[in-house]
């Protein structure tokens, strides 16, 4: 088996990396006045989920991997919340929601993977 020696060779982090770029290339298209709003906060989300992932696989004990990775869960859910709410309101398509949202739900079924493979570890 190969070692992993760097965050970018976690499938939940390209994955998740993947994500950030769709949800920065969406919200492009939404109304100026969400800039400080709806736009922000859901770039932030999915800058965290990808973050906190990153930050995880540096930490030495599977304890601190584990919360990482736990926030990384809670940015994605927060993430899908405001995704729903931009659908809801007809800032994205239906197309662009269904895509979004397949996308986290397959980010977060590889961080839970990541968290019971920490915690086998341990």
């Amino acid at each position: 088996m190969m070692s992993i020696s760097s965050f970018k060779q976690l499938i939940a982090w390209q994955k998740g990396h993947k994500l950030v770029i769709d949800v920065y290339k969406c919200t492009k298209t939404f109304p100026k006045e969400e800039i400080f709003v709806l736009t922000s906060q859901l770039r932030r989300c999915a800058i965290s989920i990808t973050s906190n992932i990153a930050e995880g696989f540096s930490r030495k004990s599977i304890k601190e991997k584990e919360q990482f990775y736990s926030i990384a869960l809670g940015s994605l859910t927060e993430l899908q919340n405001q995704i729903l709410i931009a659908f809801d309101i007809e800032y994205i398509d239906e197309e662009t929601y269904l895509l979004l949202e397949e996308q986290s739900e397959e980010v977060r079924r590889i961080i839970n993977g990541l968290i019971k493979s920490s915690s086998a570890r341990g």
